[in-house]
């Protein structure tokens, strides 16, 4: 049970014992044993590695669904598994630490099979001298660095939160993330400076505000997080009708329903182009598989290293693929649409062809296949309501979103609710740019803006495809296969 810590987590506490506090529950709660699983994969992906990989993971939630409890059960895992290890645990005051995360890893660990191994103080759970020896003369391992330390932050003094160096292993878990400074942040990557497999990084939090790393996990760090959002209302064992209370004084958008319940950050503000709840509103909302309606392949190709090439294939009311694509060069590009082309047989395919999409879309038409270019910055075609196409054609995209059924990707939720509203001084709309986006801490919307793209254009449903048998042709390091592009 070493490497699984979902094995260790059923085994080490008396889930159904009578007469004990886990008598009426039969295990931990599904979102709980999804987060261990991960770390188990982690774990078997890791082994046999020279260079190791941290595991990262940010968890947004709503209230009451049993975080301070996960988070006690890694704890012990980690104390029990990795003898010699370190585990630093951080919470946003020192109330929350000492009042209710440090008592729940008490709670848990005296319910432990194992719990005569350690000694509990304050906020320190250490070995007991007995198995200390016993590990120092038998297994000749180290111990003085073995154990858990509840720690404290200051922002005025970031410094002195740093200091944790161990080979034999290290975790550091944030609880209610969303309020521990960015400086601390910053200071506990040096943790993890030790090449050694047993390197483990969990933030658990409410998403109380739009700012912060903990956001940014979610959004510009994202690349560098598994991320997970947990709405309250979905986790067993929880008081529904609370939950709905909440959403019916406060109303379904309300940054009280979005931190409390859904597990989502609140609302940027009233200039928030695309709501958060008709987003929520689509990823849960069944396909309506209308195999009539034309399908539509938008393209946003990567301008720099940080942004990604997408891919969006829409059908209608559904997206029915999301394909991403990173350091790709302009052939690499122009084969991976043509992959999409033929597997597809789209009735449209519109490419956005600033930057890098120029050459995408000439390269295309040299192939002769039948490619639409559309430019963020062009002329609307409704200049009184929108400054540029982009502002178009993403408040085509959110009113198509009222009926829509989206794939509940990690990413692509904060990609469509990112962008502001930017009026001008007569009334007419356009949206933030990308690069005002990213000096908020945001995330380029580059799935978002994929998908705006297929409203570039009309296309009607009796709209006729035509297959070209022409050969196959390789384009640099990516495999493209051309063939079929017409009306």
């Amino acid at each position: 049970m070493k490497n699984d810590p979902v094995a260790f987590v059923r085994m080490a506490f008396p889930w159904g014992k009578a007469g004990t506090p886990l008598e009426h529950f039969t295990g931990p709660r599904k979102w709980q044993l999804e987060v261990l699983q991960d770390l188990k994969e982690h774990i078997r992906l890791n082994g046999g590695k020279i260079d190791f990989e941290t595991f990262r993971m940010a968890t947004s939630s709503g209230r009451g669904i049993g975080k301070s409890a996960l988070v006690s059960w890694l704890v012990i895992w980690m104390l029990t598994t990795r003898i010699g290890s370190t585990t630093i645990v951080s919470a946003n005051s020192e109330a929350q630490l000492r009042s209710v995360t440090w008592a729940e890893i008490t709670k848990w660990l005296s319910m432990c099979l194992n719990s005569h191994w350690f000694e509990v103080s304050a906020t320190r759970v250490l070995p007991a001298k007995w198995i200390a020896e016993l590990v120092e003369r038998d297994l000749k391992l180290g111990t003085r660095y073995w154990g858990v330390e509840g720690r404290l932050w200051s922002a005025e003094n970031p410094d002195s939160y740093a200091g944790v160096h161990n080979f034999a292993g290290v975790m550091l878990v944030f609880d209610e993330a969303s309020g521990i400074d960015d400086s601390i942040w910053s200071v506990a990557s040096g943790f993890f400076t030790e090449n050694t497999p047993n390197r483990f990084w969990l933030a658990f939090s409410n998403p109380r505000r739009n700012s912060g790393y903990f956001y940014e996990c979610f959004n510009s760090k994202r690349e560098f997080w598994r991320t997970k959002v947990v709405d309250a209302r979905s986790v067993e064992g929880t008081d529904k009708a609370v939950y709905q209370q909440i959403i019916d004084e406060y109303g379904p958008d309300s940054s009280q329903a979005h931190v409390e319940v859904y597990g989502a950050f609140p609302n940027a503000s009233d200039d928030q182009f695309i709501p958060s709840s008709l987003v929520m509103d689509a990823q849960t909302r069944p396909p309506s598989q209308d195999q009539t309606a034309p399908i539509v392949v938008g393209v946003d190709p990567a301008r720099f290293g940080a942004d990604a090439t997408v891919i969006a294939i829409r059908q209608g009311r559904d997206i029915i693929g999301i394909r991403r694509y990173r350091g790709d060069d302009t052939m690499e590009v122009v084969g991976r649409v043509i992959d999409v082309i033929e597997e597809f047989r789209p009735a449209l395919v519109v490419i956005d062809e600033g930057g890098l999409g120029a050459g995408v879309v000439d390269r295309l038409k040299e192939q002769r296949y039948k490619i639409r270019g559309v430019n963020f910055g062009q002329r609307s075609s409704k200049p009184i309501m929108f400054g540029n196409k982009r502002a178009e054609m993403w408040h085509a995209m959110r009113e198509w979103l009222k009926t829509a059924s989206i794939p509940n990707d990690r990413f692509l939720k904060s990609d469509l609710t990112g962008p502001m509203m930017k009026p001008d001084s007569k009334g007419t709309i356009f949206l933030e740019s990308k690069k005002d986006m990213k000096a908020r801490g945001l995330a380029s919307p580059d799935a978002a803006d994929a998908i705006a793209v297929t409203f570039a254009f009309p296309v009607a449903n009796r709209e006729t495809r035509q297959i070209d048998n022409r050969p196959r042709v390789s384009y640099g390091a990516g495999t493209a296969s051309s063939g079929w592009m017409g009306h």
